[in-house]
């Protein structure tokens, strides 16, 4: 029978690594196998994106590039206008 991981030491541990430390020595520490860890790992990078979030993003990220180029367009002419 497997043991059942905390949800909260799964976080914990995996917030731990992308703060950089090593999985042997967290698996080590917590007493969970190696191929655990990187089992919880495979499965946050493997999760697809839906649909709408994806367009939502991009819809977002299209905004952001117009209101920085309006900013740009703005700071040039205030600097001419100083210039002269």
């Amino acid at each position: 029978m497997k043991n059942k991981i905390a949800p909260e030491v799964k976080s914990e541990v995996l917030s731990k690594i992308k703060g950089g430390e090593a999985v042997s020595s967290l698996a080590e520490k917590f007493g969970i196998s190696v191929k655990t860890i990187y089992g919880w790992l495979r499965w946050e990078t493997t999760n697809k994106v839906s649909w709408m979030e994806y367009s939502r993003l991009k819809k977002e990220n299209q905004t952001l590039k117009e209101i920085v180029g309006v900013l740009t367009l703005e700071l040039q002419k205030s600097k001419k206008k100083t210039v002269n």
